[in-house]
């Protein structure tokens, strides 16, 4: 037990000074565009499909069991209300995040792990190349850039995942104008700015746990695959429990 709480102790406190390293580089930003926008593109437009995929049909659930329950009370005009503020408020970001660390943290992971394992970020070391300004600060400042378009993204698709249910499932006999109508009525910009929040407190944080734990595995194949999973596991846990906490402070 005293090994685990030293090994998570030690694992969190590198994961402080990396970051610390990697912001106290930013003057150096101008000179990785590329790299910044390379990820860009990795971590935003090619997670677009999963994310709409998902996001339309969480929508169109949490529709379509708000239409059977709010139906038996008379509300079924409030549906929009329900969709919208339960995706912008906490389904938007946290979906999101959640895929950010399955597809994208995992796969950051085992890159960077596999240069650890492989000595290519000992090279760079050796060519006084900081790790920090090569490999993490790029990720860190891409996922800052993009998590704000996915979660918005997020919110639209779902949303009208939400209008179609309305409109095409006859027994809940709502139009997809009331829908947007209550919507509007109901959803501030102040629970959209909140789940925003959320969204790059959680990509920031996953992004932390992904490149930490790439850099600090060591020995072969078998470290980096539980390097992964270890990485996916400790995101997960961090997005749920930040959530708390943050909803807690913003509510």
């Amino acid at each position: 037990m005293i090994a685990r709480v030293y090994q998570f102790l030690d694992s969190f406190g590198s994961g402080i000074i990396m970051t610390w390293r990697a912001f106290a580089m930013l003057p150096a930003a101008p000179r990785i565009l590329k790299r910044i926008a390379e990820h860009g593109y990795r971590i935003g437009y090619t997670s677009m499909p999963i994310i709409a995929i998902l996001l339309f049909f969480i929508g169109a659930v949490l529709a379509l069991q708000a239409g059977i329950t709010l139906r038996e009370f008379g509300a079924k005009e409030f549906i929009g209300a329900l969709v919208g503020a339960s995706v912008a408020r906490e389904l938007g970001p946290v979906m999101v995040a959640i895929i950010l660390a399955g597809r994208v943290g995992s796969a950051i992971t085992a890159e960077l792990a596999s240069m650890r394992v492989n000595s290519e970020v000992d090279a760079l070391i050796t060519m006084n190349i900081p790790p920090e300004r090569l490999l993490v600060l790029p990720r860190l400042l891409a996922v800052l850039l993009v998590m704000p378009v996915l979660t918005i993204l997020a919110n639209l698709i779902a949303w009208f995942g939400g209008a179609i249910v309305c409109e095409y499932v006859s027994f809940i006999g709502l139009s997809a104008d009331a829908f947007f109508l209550n919507l509007q009525t109901y959803v501030s910009f102040q629970d959209v700015l909140d789940g925003l929040i959320k969204a790059e407190i959680f990509g920031f944080v996953v992004m932390i746990i992904a490149c930490n734990i790439g850099l600090r595995t060591r020995g072969g194949p078998r470290e980096i695959g539980l390097a992964v999973t270890k990485s996916v596991v400790l995101s997960l846990v961090a997005i749920l429990t930040l959530d708390y906490f943050i909803t807690k402070v913003l509510a």
